[in-house]
């Protein structure tokens, strides 16, 4: 019997490195160091692709390997085919060209939401195989499982002649994606915006060693980011400012979270506005919201500047807050030259077990309070919200917020049910109707319908409704945790739901007694009178109000720019 060959994903490593490097002096373009002239890029990748690889391309929620996704569009499908992509985010027109040009067939991600309809459509007409919909942690998981890239195809700011890596402010993805690939026999081809001798010019610091990385090549132009959290307050409505209200004094205040994640959205920046002006009135500053897992939301500047962030740890940043994080570094985590350093996977870990709330939106509630941006025609995917916005089973430490949240989800409650243990706050913030007077409220999720027609094993729900611990409209709170069965649930979900088909169907009197015992909780019931809810309440009521509150540090990028 022969013995068995155990080396064989270096053996593999090693054959496609020494066939592109002939494949490079063939064309007159040789390797320098590890340094891939631009011109060459296509003939490196036909070079160490395989037909059937699995490949991870940078597309992150915010950065992009974009130079690195149009030579991949541009590879012959006669050589290259049946690529298996897993990567987080789609986010431009090339993540999906690799399907429709033959070059890619399978699919794993975590979120597609500006190629949402085309990702439907293609998975609708078999062009594209589906494996699964990730939360962010849960795929980055599985490349050290059983999706680990054979190729890694990333971007970072700058490399040295020796190959090391400076990824800048919008770290996000790219230590996972390394340490998966680069340890496992993979390939590892880094677009850069930026050469330097690594002597006479160093990086402001390595983020990822040379010995991760295969080759290098710099890009005709900076990678793109996507300033995907950055809202202009001159857009937050009064009705946002109304939820906010109720928001800080009837969650933050009523359970004093300090540790907490904002989702994406004018309703949470309007909440992060408000801190500095409502939450000072109400004497809550050093009570609430002193230690976040979030982007550098320009929105928060005057929460920060008012004193009353301690921490901010990021997924990836927001362009234009470079001179501010640098400025403020107390607050953010920052390396020796005070840039940002920015993680998604360990941002995530913190965001699901050391954070006591999670408040975002939505697009879609059912009557169990299941939540999905998944609607007919898209297939958005989630991102990070399932993971944030879970309740933690493996947590053990205790903080005032989670075991106030436990207290009311098991008051009455014996056996397994009763044991004693805490909950993260999970909110769900929407207006009862969204763009187009879609309602919010529906009785059976969209997602039940894609399901059908596109085979999933599963409905992509975003957020479990057992998970939800409280939605939040501009009618009021329903506090889910109080609720002791499914028809309680249902008629507290209905008192939210204003003159949608599902609010104007609530049992009026059921309702009315849920308001008595406090699950639902009116704005007036907290003591809010809807007339106050004005933007003069915004600590910042234009892009510009940001810039003057950071002393003039945060430069918006152009789009924002109105002056």
């Amino acid at each position: 019997m022969n013995p068995r060959d155990w080396n064989t994903r270096a053996d593999d490593r090693a054959a496609r490195l020494a066939r592109a490097d002939r494949a490079l002096a063939e064309r007159g373009t040789p390797l320098a160091g590890k340094r891939v002239d631009a011109s060459a890029i296509g003939t490196l990748l036909e070079a160490v692709l395989e037909p059937g690889d699995r490949v991870c391309l940078e597309g992150n929620n915010q950065k992009q390997a974009d130079f690195l996704a149009d030579a991949l569009v541009s590879l012959d499908p006669e050589r290259v085919h049946h690529l298996h992509m897993v990567q987080s985010v789609l986010a431009l027109p090339q993540h999906l060209d690799v399907f429709e040009n033959g070059i890619a067939s399978k699919l794993d991600f975590s979120f597609s939401g500006p190629q949402g309809a085309r990702i439907a459509r293609l998975a609708s007409a078999g062009r594209i195989e589906i494996g699964a919909i990730h939360t962010y942690l849960e795929l980055f998981s599985r490349y050290f499982i059983d999706l680990t890239p054979r190729v890694a195809l990333i971007a970072a700011q700058a490399a040295d002649a020796e190959g090391n890596l400076y990824t800048g402010p919008n770290t996000e993805d790219t230590p996972a994606i390394v340490e998966a690939t680069a340890f496992s026999g993979g390939i590892v081809i880094a677009q850069v915006n930026e050469m330097v001798d690594g002597r006479s010019t160093p990086l402001p610091r390595v983020d990822i060693p040379a010995g991760w990385v295969s080759f290098v090549v710099q890009a005709p132009r900076p990678h793109f980011i996507e300033p995907l959290f950055t809202r202009d307050p001159a857009q937050i409505s009064e009705i946002q400012v109304l939820m906010a209200m109720m928001a800080i004094k009837g969650i933050y205040a009523g359970y004093g979270v300090q540790r907490l994640n904002h989702g994406i959205g004018f309703d949470t920046a309007a909440i992060e506005l408000l801190l500095p002006t409502y939450g000072e009135s109400l004497g809550l500053k050093g009570r609430i919201a002193r230690h976040w897992a979030l982007n550098p939301h320009p929105a928060l500047i005057p929460a920060i500047e008012a004193g009353w962030v301690e921490s901010v740890h990021s997924f990836g940043s927001e362009l234009g807050m470079e001179d501010y994080i640098r400025a403020r570094s107390d607050v953010f985590f920052t390396g020796p030259d005070g840039s940002l350093r920015s993680h998604r996977a360990f941002c995530q870990a913190a965001g699901h077990y050391a954070c006591d709330l999670f408040i975002g939106s939505t697009l879609q509630i059912d009557l169990h309070g299941n939540s999905s941006t998944a609607t007919l025609g898209r297939i958005a995917g989630f991102g990070g919200a399932p993971n944030m916005g879970a309740d933690a089973r493996g947590r053990r430490h205790a903080s005032a917020a989670w075991l106030q949240a436990g207290r009311e989800a098991r008051a009455g409650r014996s056996g397994a049910a009763g044991t004693p243990r805490g909950q993260k706050l999970v909110v769900q913030m929407v207006e009862t109707f969204r763009e187009h007077m879609q309602p919010a409220f529906v009785e059976r999720l969209d997602a039940w319908t894609l399901q059908e027609q596109t085979g999933m094993d599963l409905p992509p729900i975003m957020i479990y409704g057992e998970d939800v611990t409280h939605i939040l409209t501009e009618e009021g709170i329903a506090n889910l945790l109080l609720c002791r069965t499914d028809e309680e649930r249902e008629q507290a979900i209905r008192g939210v739901a204003g003159y949608t088909a599902v609010g104007l169907a609530r049992d009026k009197r059921a309702v009315e007694n849920l308001r008595d015992r406090g699950v639902i909780r009116r704005p007036q019931d907290l003591g809010i009178d809807p007339r106050d809810a004005t933007r003069n309440l915004l600590a910042a009521r234009s892009m510009r109000d940001l810039v003057r509150a950071s002393g003039g540090l945060y430069q918006p990028p152009r789009r924002f720019r109105n002056w």
